[in-house]
């Protein structure tokens, strides 16, 4: 459980600062286009957010779980944030056109990369932890001996 949810604040953190950096020194907005409010973006990175952490739930369920799984989840959260972007934009009555010019610029902006390597990241620090069965170290004298 707790792999899991340092697993996911990584993720958040990294993308939001990575999107950040990227905004920085391009020095552009993530999403340019005319007249597209914020809420895309919002809702994009909160679908991406929501679908890592039901992912990666259940790669963490298993017994041993694969560092493969972490390509997975990385290419799944940057594709659900595109379709998020792409789906609220169409949603709030900016059309089909500004909707697919907004995903075109975060694949060909780096947005979407950004996104893939913070999850890429993100999962294999979660499965990592959850392999390792990591806790804290303990002295050779300090046993479970009952009373």
């Amino acid at each position: 459980m707790l792999a899991w949810v340092i697993a996911v604040a990584i993720f958040f953190s990294l993308a939001i600062m990575g999107l950040g950096v990227l905004s920085l020194y391009t020095d552009q907005d993530i999403i340019s286009v005319p007249r597209l409010g914020q809420l895309p973006g919002i809702v994009g990175m909160g679908l991406a957010v929501i679908v890592f952490a039901l992912v990666l739930w259940r790669v963490l369920a298993e017994l041993h779980p694969s560092f493969v799984a972490s390509v997975f989840l990385a290419l799944s959260a940057a594709i659900v944030h595109l379709g998020g972007v792409w789906g609220t934009a169409v949603a709030e009555g900016s059309g089909a056109v500004r909707a697919t010019a907004a995903a075109g610029h975060l694949v060909l902006g780096g947005a979407s990369a950004v996104i893939v390597l913070a999850a890429l990241v993100a999962a294999w620090i979660g499965i990592a932890l959850r392999r390792t069965a990591a806790r804290a170290p303990r002295w050779p004298w300090e046993k479970d001996e009952g009373p």
